[in-house]
């Protein structure tokens, strides 16, 4: 039996609200394993966006443990979380958070940087990303030559550039229109196929049908986790 690539044990987050503390996430237990497809769905105030913080090492829970990958992440200070993220998680955001003035590649080859990588390997593997995402006409074009879906897919390969453990996207179609949401979420299918680790959060239905899992969190807790039979069929 393979060891969950997250597990999250009785997970607290609280914020001090002037003089009072808001419990945003209250013990939530969670397993995912390598290679798996997650929807994270929950209404506003639910806490989905809090725990997609914590899953991305982008905060630190109140109380409770975090094992991401074999380590410890719930207690690591600011440089070591991002040293993790850089390593363990790719980011694709729904406002695509791309340098403006900067090419597709390099954009691509950004988080290789700070990896430590030589230019000629940063260059050589956005190349073959930005390639397993149909850009390989549009590497060095800027931001602003190209269209939503177009962008999207530069931050889809920049996630991918480190091969990281997880890919964590917020609510990656929320600026597309419908014919580009769904080639998008092709897209996740096929990296998900390539033995990625997807998990999503988003609060449509229509897109949280892609994952095979679907956990919902509401006033902080979880809801419930289903399997999704249909689409493990059809893989």
């Amino acid at each position: 039996m393979q060891n969950p690539l997250i597990k999250i044990k009785q997970i607290t987050r609280d914020f001090l609200l002037g003089n009072e503390i808001v419990h945003v996430l209250k013990g939530i237990d969670l397993e995912i394993n390598k290679g798996e497809y997650v929807a994270l769905m929950g209404p506003s105030g639910s806490g989905k966006s809090t725990l997609m913080n914590l899953l991305g090492c982008l905060d630190t829970p109140t109380s409770g443990t975090y094992i991401l990958n074999g380590k410890d992440v719930s207690q690591m200070h600011d440089d070591d979380l991002a040293e993790i993220r850089n390593k363990e998680i790719g980011f694709v955001f729904q406002t695509f958070n791309l340098l403006p003035r900067t090419t597709a590649l390099d954009n691509v080859a950004l988080p290789m940087i700070y990896a430590g990588f030589s230019k000629s390997e940063r260059n050589a593997r956005a190349t073959e990303v930005l390639r397993q995402v149909n850009l390989a006409d549009r590497m060095d074009h800027q931001p602003n030559q190209l269209s939503g879906g177009q962008r999207q897919r530069v931050a889809i390969a920049r996630a991918m550039v480190n091969n990281p453990s997880i890919i964590l996207a917020d609510e990656p179609t929320g600026n597309l229109d419908s014919k580009t949401s769904i080639e998008i979420m092709k897209l996740f299918g096929d990296i998900h196929k390539n033995g990625n680790t997807v998990i999503l959060v988003t609060h449509e239905e229509e897109i949280a049908a892609y994952a095979h899992r679907v956990i919902r969190l509401r006033d902080g807790m979880i809801e419930s986790d289903t399997i999704q039979v249909s689409n493990l069929i059809e893989q």
